[in-house]
């Protein structure tokens, strides 16, 4: 195994894994800013009021992008796993 392969293994990692954060990150900023809008307008200072949407847009987001994620996932573990002779030197 070579540096090359280490560090392209790497990179496909933290690609996969942006991949993979980006529909709940994206929701949660999103939720987020729009309880942040509408508290800075109404003057409604409420903890629970930016937890709680966005703890349900979290959820919706891997309700509706978990499959797809799960899919991404398992794909990228297959590759690794067809490279796995050619890394370790035996094919």
């Amino acid at each position: 195994m070579t540096d090359t392969a280490i560090l392209h293994i790497a990179l496909q990692t933290m690609i996969i894994a942006a991949k993979l954060l980006a529909p709940i990150l994206l929701t949660a900023l999103s939720v987020g800013l729009g309880v942040a809008l509408l508290q800075s307008v109404t003057q409604l200072q409420e903890v629970t009021l930016s937890f709680v949407p966005k703890m349900v847009g979290v959820a919706l987001a891997v309700l509706l992008s978990g499959n797809w994620m799960l899919g991404q996932i398992v794909a990228f573990t297959h590759e690794l796993f067809q490279q796995l002779p050619s890394l370790l030197g035996r094919g």
